[in-house]
């Protein structure tokens, strides 16, 4: 169990833990959604409220640079002391309306890894099962078509485990599969579903407007390790060439989605990454990133503790953490 120490007494200890120079060490946050007010569907995602602080203790601990500034100076040897970026994935709307308010309240530039096949009305697979369960009725759901038979929706920790078990039920099928059969829960579902949870057009511009970098997070959001490579390849331009059309500049910075080594994307992946004209890609991997680490291959962490002092903690027990995907130690 973590005792939480006052944030006064980390940041004494934050140059030795995360010097600057050749010997760098650069943070990564991942976040997904920054919700309007608490969720208990969604209780890993922060509230308001909650990113504020987080932010709040992240700007104290941290020195928070945008990402392909970040990376070049890591490579470099040319990274400050403290260093740690921010970053969102997928292109949740309230990214736009919630996130963006924060952040530049606060000065913290961050980037958003956006999958352009959910803009403008569209709705990832996880989200399309999360809504459909939660306006379920309570009594009987058929599952049968995804394998789970049939069960009893009653409270909210029967609809919070059921969303769980059915999004990893279908996570790793064949796209096409994956559709059909969410699909037809949502077929099961007797109000409509949102058509807002993802940012418009409009709003990716103004993230770009407002200093934020955009990155590209492919068009579909597939596993790119369950794809012919020619159709992984195509994932990856197709979202870089929307972003870049619709921004009227190029894309720098990359996010797998998934985002495990080995699992959801192999070296093939990083190396395509490379030659669509990417200058880095951040994975899902915990830990920090030094000079030895795959600049295609950056790691990144996703803090969740509900107090500042716990949120502080973990922070600084990343950074013992460096990260090589190869397994290497550094």
């Amino acid at each position: 169990m973590m005792v939480p120490i006052p944030i006064q007494a980390m940041r004494p200890l934050m140059p030795w833990l995360a010097p600057g120079g050749p010997k760098g060490r650069l943070s990564i946050l991942i976040y997904h959604r920054v919700l309007p007010e608490p969720d208990p569907l969604l209780p890993g995602d922060p509230d308001a409220t909650s990113f504020r602080w987080q932010m709040q203790v992240v700007s104290r601990l941290f020195h928070v640079l945008p990402l392909a500034e970040a990376v070049k100076r890591l490579q470099d040897g040319t990274l400050p002391p403290r260093a740690a970026c921010i970053t969102f994935d997928d292109g949740y709307a309230d990214n736009h309306d919630v996130a963006l308010t924060i952040l530049r309240e606060l000065g913290l530039p961050a980037t958003f890894f956006v999958a352009t096949g959910f803009l403008d009305g569209g709705m990832m697979f996880n989200d399309r099962i999360m809504e459909t369960i939660r306006r379920m009725p309570t009594g009987e759901v058929d599952l049968g078509e995804m394998g789970l038979g049939t069960r009893r929706i009653d409270g909210l920790d029967e609809r919070k485990a059921l969303i769980k078990e059915i999004i990893q039920s279908v996570k790793y099928l064949e796209l096409g599969e994956r559709e059909e059969k969410v699909a037809r829960l949502v077929a099961q579902c007797p109000q409509a579903l949102p058509d807002d949870l993802m940012m418009t057009t409009a709003q990716v511009q103004a993230l770009d407007a407002a200093g934020m970098e955009i990155g590209g997070h492919t068009h579909s959001h597939p596993i790119l390790a369950r794809l012919p490579d020619e159709e992984a390849r195509g994932e990856i331009a197709k979202g870089k060439e929307t972003l870049e059309s619709m921004l009227g500049h190029r894309l720098r910075l990359f996010a797998y989605p998934n985002g495990k080594p080995g699992a959801d994307y192999l070296p093939q992946h990083a190396a395509m990454v490379r030659e669509c004209g990417f200058e880095a890609a951040v994975s899902t991997a915990w830990g920090v990133s030094t000079r030895e680490t795959d600049p295609y291959q950056l790691a990144r962490f996703t803090p969740w503790d509900d107090s500042p002092g716990r949120f502080g903690l973990r922070l600084v027990r990343n950074l013992f953490r460096p990260h090589c995907p190869n397994g290497a130690s550094v």
